[in-house]
């Protein structure tokens, strides 16, 4: 039997006049994922989510989500989404423990269930013991945060949608929300909305790039790394001339661009080395960067693209194939 995806988007574009916010969008998330909706801001990734929620209507495509037709039937797919918006509204004269019931009584959750649903989800967000009688207007960012995932995670929806859920947060706070992530990896499908690419990376099992409305990339880091960033990648120190590696391997014939210079201590750099050459380097490099008059080399080491640079590597290639079908005028 086949597998029904928890989000499914086809061609779905959203114009406000002559602006085109997300333009022929397409994407499947499948159930139990955590997947990073990850782009610069205004990419188009806040209006991707509130379509998704049912909150905005699209002005073409389609999207479904378990199944249903959001553009159909936008009740019954608010029932299988947790949305927490980026900017997490919250009333700051209520105590916590009464927004969520207050939440769970507006989400239908039926009344013998109530008070077990509002319980779970403080207990999940390590809010039952710390924040439950605390006036909200008195929460740190990080508190406050949880309680709008918390909010998210009532009446046990499908799919938890999170806008920018670390922003404005501080390492700890950003760390408690990675946990909270991760504890529901596999419970629910979860979409994180970010443009704080170590976030994602750390959190998601698959990345979805937007740029400029369009989605320019999907797929694990893994497979990101192989379309985008094929080539070998090493972290080199050396002491002295650091200019001359280039020209070293250059003259034995291996394809090499330093990539980034960045000095450690005085006259020691460490380098971010790109070779194009296949196969295992690492010995070759070695083996021809040692016993060089003009520096010497301590440490050399494989490294992989963090997604920074794959992210940067994806947005050029999307803003290089606009300019090519970019109609020219003519003089």
């Amino acid at each position: 039997m086949e597998t029904i995806p928890s989000i499914r988007v086809k061609d779905l574009t959203r114009q406000y006049g002559a602006l085109t916010a997300i333009r022929k969008v397409n994407f499947t998330v499948n159930p139990g994922e955590v997947v990073g909706f990850l782009g610069p801001n205004g990419a188009g990734k806040s209006t991707t989510m509130r379509i998704l929620s049912g909150i905005m209507s699209a002005t073409s495509g389609s999207a479904w989500v378990g199944g249903i037709c959001v553009a159909q039937n936008p009740h019954e797919v608010k029932r299988k989404i947790g949305y927490m918006p980026e900017n997490n509204p919250l009333p700051d004269d209520m105590r916590v423990v009464e927004y969520l019931r207050f939440r769970s009584r507006l989400k239908e959750v039926p009344g013998h269930k109530l008070r077990a649903a509002v319980e779970e989800a403080m207990e999940i967000c390590d809010l039952a013991r710390t924040a439950r009688r605390k006036i909200i207007g008195t929460l740190s960012k990080g508190f406050r945060q949880r309680v709008g995932i918390a909010d998210a995670l009532l009446g046990d929806p499908e799919i938890i949608i999170m806008d920018e859920p670390t922003i404005g947060l501080d390492p700890h706070q950003i760390q408690g929300i990675r946990k909270l992530i991760d504890n529901l990896r596999g419970k629910h499908t979860v979409i994180i909305s970010s443009h704080i690419l170590p976030e994602i990376e750390r959190s998601c099992d698959r990345v979805i790039i937007i740029n400029r409305g369009r989605i320019v990339a999907a797929g694990t880091s893994k497979e990101l790394r192989e379309e985008f960033l094929p080539s070998n990648r090493f972290s080199l120190i050396v002491e002295g001339n650091d200019s001359a590696v280039a020209a070293c391997l250059a003259g034995r014939g291996i394809d090499a661009e330093i990539l980034e210079c960045t000095p450690i201590a005085e006259n020691w750099s460490e380098l971010n080395l790109r070779v194009e050459n296949e196969g295992n380097l690492g010995p070759q490099l070695i083996q021809l960067l040692s016993n060089q008059r003009e520096f010497i080399l301590h440490s050399l080491a494989p490294r992989e693209p963090n997604l920074e640079e794959i992210f940067l590597a994806a947005t050029k290639r999307s803003w290089e194939e606009t300019i090519e079908t970019k109609p020219k005028i003519s003089a």
